[in-house]
């Protein structure tokens, strides 16, 4: 069951805590795709936290919301850039998308198998996804007190090979959110220092598992027999050629007969 989008907006953008989740990931995010110049940037969920940074140079970027969470007006104080949509027909063309990012909306979602068809649906030729998703061994998903908290949380073995069955091949996989998910202060000033620890040490499991993922796009094959058939069999070679039919008055072997005699 997807959240709502008020408790969404709520932890990302009015706790301590919520900042601070919203800057590890989004700085991760923007780490990944650093250019994204002339580039159709969407989001998928709640991923409006994530996608301010390619704002100033995509060439277009679009915060879809599924109707089940609700959606709310993005970004503050400028033209609305945020869609609500179903869950699993969006109102994209095909091979329109570019970049995709995927927060708050596989784990939450009752059909998540149709919502990665429709991602690869969107994608165009040598598009790029990131799947953020809860960490089944991290802290974060054993807390209720985050949205994290909430829905399906994932191994990176799980989520790779469900990528892969929809038609994507995994790229690369990272955690983030190492710190525990605490409104202590000690905890909210350090986090900065643990995700530095985080991508030190890749055996320290974080909270949140992301992963990169681009579509599989393949060669177009030749249609008709000759895709079928592309050296066909010589039964006849070495055989010599027929003789001509013979003429009347000419025998098989072209000398000329006369008349019988009696």
């Amino acid at each position: 069951m997807h959240l709502d989008v008020l408790d969404l907006r709520n932890f990302y953008y009015r706790t301590a805590l919520g900042r601070v989740a919203q800057t590890a990931i989004r700085d991760q995010v923007a780490a990944s795709w650093p250019d994204v110049t002339g580039q159709t940037v969407v989001g998928f969920g709640f991923a409006a936290p994530v996608l301010r940074p390619f704002l100033g140079t995509g060439r277009r970027v679009i915060a879809l919301m599924p109707g089940p969470q609700g959606v709310m007006p993005w970004p503050a104080g400028a033209e609305n850039l945020s869609v609500l949509c179903e869950e699993t027909h969006w109102p994209l063309q095909t091979g329109f998308v570019d970049r995709l990012v995927m927060l708050h909306g596989l784990e939450t979602s009752e059909n998540p198998s149709a919502v990665l068809d429709e991602a690869s649906r969107v994608l165009g030729p040598g598009g790029r996804m990131l799947v953020i998703v809860p960490n089944r061994s991290g802290l974060w998903s054993r807390r209720d007190g985050t949205p994290f908290g909430f829905g399906r949380p994932y191994s990176a073995a799980q989520l790779e090979a469900q990528l892969k069955r929809h038609g994507f091949t995994p790229e690369r996989s990272l955690t983030v959110l190492h710190a525990p998910p605490s409104q202590s202060k000690f905890w909210l000033r350090s986090a900065g220092f643990w995700e530095d620890m985080g991508r030190r040490l890749p055996w320290l499991s974080g909270g949140v598992l992301m992963i990169e993922a681009s579509k599989q796009v393949y060669a177009p094959t030749r249609g008709g027999f000759g895709a079928l058939v592309r050296r066909p069999l010589r039964a006849l070679e070495g055989v010599g050629q027929p003789l001509p039919a013979p003429q009347a008055g000419c025998s098989a072997t072209g000398q000329a007969t006369g008349p019988s005699v009696p």
